[in-house]
């Protein structure tokens, strides 16, 4: 047991380095490699791996990357002061920008994007079951694809399965989060605000959609950048089980 522990490990630490050529190609000579990084008692490794353990591998690894992305943009300012993934002020809003500055209303304008980001903080552990769920269905041929695609590989697997089921439940709460962190409000201000000034329009806006668009954007951005990390820095892979097989 304790070399098959060695095995799944080293699968998980595999499957997001530098990706796999063809994948009846690869498995006897990284198992060589790896056998020579364990200890002596694992000297002889088996010279295949079942599906179910090359699987076993990859969704460890998803797991981690998943829940670290999730993490990272559900706490407070996870969006907000992350400049690759906050929420600016929508496109009708950025229209009449200047104008609404012009006419005292910069305090509302910080408030409204502010409270935007906020909604999308609150939301995002939405994700956490769901990214769960993509991980138990995955099948081998989804593993392999994963194994030898992209740098953004499993986090294109992760949108093609979640997106439409992410959309349907953040919408809610961002909806019901808005209301109460005050982006309805903000909105509601700054459209009428916005109707008062000649020739300024109106706000042709829908915030639900805005920022739940804008939510999933930033938290796929964020699993991509994790992802990448696992991929090709070593010290992103450090966990105390892997410090233990690998003698660090």
């Amino acid at each position: 047991m304790a070399i098959l522990s060695r095995i799944i490990i080293f699968l998980t630490v595999l499957s997001f380095t530098s990706p796999l050529s063809p994948a009846d190609a690869g498995y006897k000579d990284l198992l060589k490699d790896f056998q020579s990084t364990i200890k002596p008692d694992a000297a002889v490794l088996p010279t295949t791996l079942s599906d179910d353990t090359i699987i076993k591998g990859l969704k460890e690894a998803l797991a981690t990357g998943s829940e670290k992305a999730v993490a990272l943009v559900s706490k407070s300012d996870g969006y907000y002061k992350n400049p690759e993934i906050k929420i600016p002020l929508p496109p009708a809003v950025q229209k009449v920008e200047t104008l609404l500055k012009a006419a005292g209303m910069t305090g509302l304008i910080d408030q409204f994007e502010q409270s935007m980001n906020r909604a999308a903080e609150q939301a995002a552990p939405q994700a956490t079951e769901l990214f769960v769920d993509a991980v138990k269905t995955m099948s081998f041929s989804d593993a392999k694809k994963i194994l030898n695609g992209r740098d953004n590989e499993a986090t294109l697997y992760f949108k093609d399965r979640t997106w439409d089921k992410l959309s349907e439940r953040f919408r809610p709460v961002v909806h019901n989060t808005m209301a109460e962190v005050g982006v309805t409000r903000n909105f509601q201000e700054l459209s009428a605000k916005t109707e008062a000034i000649p020739f300024a329009g109106t706000l042709d806006l829908d915030p639900d959609t805005y920022v739940t668009t804008k939510a999933l954007d930033g938290l796929f951005l964020m699993l991509a950048k994790e992802e990448q990390k696992i991929r090709q820095d070593p010290a992103a892979r450090v966990t105390d089980i892997l410090k233990t097989v690998f003698n660090k």
